[in-house]
């Protein structure tokens, strides 16, 4: 560093030597505190012992202030741009194989050279405030030889704050008039905006800064009216979200409010460094250069309010610009929000999915058993279908529509599907967790035995759907199996087949499980892709979309076609879902075969059919073992479609409501209590749960 610093050329505006001043500060690994923190004491204590170095490093950073440009680097960095979600995104793809051209004319570009590694802003944000401000306060009160000349880097750095404020105000304003969000929030048009009332503001207080600064004014207004604007837009930001919990959200609607979230929290920072309150700031200063120049020493030992804050949005900074291309923040940032609002619908759609009474349960078991006829029919339409030898491509077209129409059936038909449960009663968990917590911190704990009562509702729920389920795909797949050999003497499947059709469910000596995980995945996508279309069709109002089409207005007439329309409004999230979770079942084998891989779904439901309709083929000569074996197959399946789905599910929903659950053990414990107080709960309920505000129905 010694070597750095006497080579240093104070009126050079080549930022070569101070690169390498900071790659001395900058650890191998950049975790590693104590070797920065080291090496940021050493040079103070250089600086400290020869003043004449520390003026020349003054002087040095004070020519390669006045020479660029400030502006970008206070109102871009760390703030996303205007272009939209899919815009930025394939930007940033692109400059991470091949960085954008810079233009060292401005900061922002200069911190290329400066913090050239990803991970640098760790070992900044490792270094303890008080050295790095002791480091700027060495340089910043050097004394200068007789014949210096007074440089204008306060100057310049106060008026990149000035611009950058007056920037990132007009670009709230056109972001608060953007269409979509008018569309989201219209009480804006019925009173003044404030995102065009705290432009106005901002332009105000920067003409007073002005005037102040030339010598027309003795003093100026604060920004308390500017502040109070501000704190409207948030208000709007925070209106829209919460709608969007009822009314839907878009990928475009999203990245619009987080770009004006981050646009008014950095007009705070930046109006908290300048605002004068009285008088002209001493050191409007906010990114580590800026603050090596222009920081004052505290009057006490502590870090005054200013100064702290100027080297937090300093490190805020450097870690923005060190991320500026990573994909994986601005996917985080948006899609945890817009998850949010799918999990949302899908936890609302999973209240139907539990049982509080018998009188539900045998609801369920009702609806489940009826979903059990139909899948029965699926599985004998794709066993013909198979005996078409069709080319690959067209036999998963088939057998993807008889899944997609068939399950679109049972939703139709109001009837429902064990395994569709848990992506539903996931995000209807995760709900209660959120709700449940009387915490202010971001992540959130929950009551141990609410908890328990809820999984307990869902675990009796999800035990009266798979039997509902088993208690007529069985016997209903045997007596078509059988009604088919007595109409046309032969069975449905020859012995070859049939013993197939039971091998395939064998526990360990076959792929059952791992396919069985498969289908728990794409329970999972189908629980999310149900989730997006409810939340797409609130948030588009397909609703009253539906009832402009003119066509169907002569076919069905007025009433009908309001009634369909507020079906399908309601039903969209289902019916896609359903057709989605049907065509990942039929083209997973065809996806295998072409990529050589053994791929396959096992779905308890047709697991159970494939069995009975095995039996009938073998003419019922399957020994007591195989039987066993294969029941416990069945069994091990369901579990497996259940866990995955549920799982996936619980961890996208905890995920999207920022929840961490730190109570598994009490939650363990209260279920292993009610499970000794009283068992036959988590199988048949109680006549009445007296402990629920309202009783639920099912689907």
């Amino acid at each position: 560093m010694l070597d750095i610093l006497e080579r240093l050329d104070p009126d050079s505006d080549r930022i070569d030597l101070l690169v390498d001043l900071v790659d001395k500060l900058r650890p191998r690994r950049a975790p590693d505190a104590a070797y920065a923190r080291a090496q940021v004491r050493t040079l103070t204590q250089l600086l400290k012992g020869d003043p004449a170095h520390a003026w020349a490093l003054r002087r040095y950073i004070t020519t390669l202030l006045e020479t660029r440009r400030h502006t970008s680097l206070y109102s871009d960095v760390g703030i996303l741009s205007n272009d939209g979600f899919f815009t930025e995104l394939k930007k940033r793809i692109a400059y991470r194989m091949l960085p954008p051209a810079l233009d060292e004319i401005y900061l922002s570009d200069t911190f290329d050279r400066l913090l050239c590694r990803e991970d640098d802003y760790l070992w900044i944000r490792a270094v303890p405030n008080a050295d790095w401000l002791e480091l700027f306060d060495t340089v910043s009160n050097a004394p200068p030889p007789l014949d210096a000349t007074p440089d204008r880097a306060r100057h310049v750095t106060l008026l990149g704050l000035l611009d950058a404020i007056r920037t990132l105000s007009c670009r709230v304003c056109a972001l608060g008039l953007e269409p979509k969000l008018i569309h989201a929030h219209m009480e804006i048009e019925e009173v003044d905006s404030p995102f065009l009332m705290q432009n106005i503001e901002a332009n105000n207080y920067l003409d007073q800064y002005g005037r102040l600064l030339a010598g027309e004014l003795d003093r100026m207004e604060d920004a308390r009216h500017l502040l109070v604007m501000l704190d409207q837009c948030e208000e709007v930001v925070l209106k829209v979200r919460r709608r969007a919990l009822a009314a839907g959200t878009s990928v475009s609607l999203t990245y619009l409010l987080l770009a004006i979230t981050q646009s008014v929290d950095r007009l705070r920072k930046l109006l908290f460094l300048v605002d004068t309150s009285g008088e002209l700031p001493a050191a409007p200063t906010v990114d580590l250069l800026a603050l090596a120049i222009e920081s004052t020493p505290p009057a006490e030992p502590t870090i005054s309010p200013r100064r702290a804050a100027a080297i937090d949005l300093a490190q805020e900074l450097a870690e923005a610009h060190n991320t500026k291309y990573q994909v994986r923040g601005l996917v985080r940032d948006n899609i945890d929000l817009l998850a949010r609002n799918v999990t949302e619908n899908a936890s609302r759609t999973g209240e139907h999915y539990i049982a509080e009474e018998r009188s539900a349960l045998r609801q369920m078991f009702n609806a489940a058993a009826g979903a059990g006829f139909i899948i029965s029919v699926m599985a004998v339409i794709k066993i013909l279908m198979s005996y078409m030898h069709r080319a690959p491509l067209i036999e998963a077209a088939l057998y993807s529509m008889n899944y997609a129409f068939g399950f679109m059936l049972i939703h139709v038909l109001h009837f429902t599907v064990a395994t569709k449960q848990p992506a539903m009663t996931a995000a209807r968990i995760a709900a209660a967790l959120h709700e449940s917590d009387q915490k202010s911190s971001r992540y959130r704990q929950a009551d141990a035995d609410s908890m328990a009562a809820l999984v307990n509702k869902v675990f009796r729920t999800q035990v009266a759907a798979v039997l509902g389920n088993l208690a007529t795909v069985i016997p209903i797949s045997f007596l078509l199996a059988l009604g088919y050999w007595y109409l046309t003497g032969h069975h449905l499947v020859n012995v070859f087949k049939a013993r197939h059709l039971i091998e395939d469910s064998h526990p360990w000596q076959s792929l059952a499980l791992l396919h069985a995980a498969i289908a728990g995945v794409w329970l999972f996508v189908s629980g999310l892709v149900s989730g997006y279309y409810d939340n797409k069709a609130l948030y588009t109002r397909m609703s009253l979309r539906v009832q402009q089409l003119h066509t169907l207005r002569r076919l069905l007439g007025k009433d009908r076609l309001a009634r369909f329309g507020r079906y399908v409004e309601d039903n969209l999230g289902g019916l896609m879902g359903n057709a989605v979770f049907g065509l990942l079942m039929g083209t997973t084998a065809m996806v295998g075969f072409l990529l050589g891989l053994p791929l396959d779904v096992r779905h308890v439901t047709f697991s159970s059919a494939n069995f009975a309709i095995g039996f009938v083929g073998l003419d019922y000569n399957v020994d007591l073992e195989t039987v066993g074996i294969t029941l416990l197959g069945i069994a091990l399946i369901a579990m497996v479609n259940l866990l995955v789905s549920f799982g996936l599910a619980l961890w996208v929903a905890l995920r999207a409501r920022k929840i961490r659950f730190y109570h598994g053990f009490a939650l363990l414990r209260a279920l292993g209590r009610r499970l000794r107080m009283a068992p036959l709960d988590f199988f048949i309920g109680p006549k009445a749960d007296f402990l629920s505000e309202q009783p639920k129905g099912v689907e």
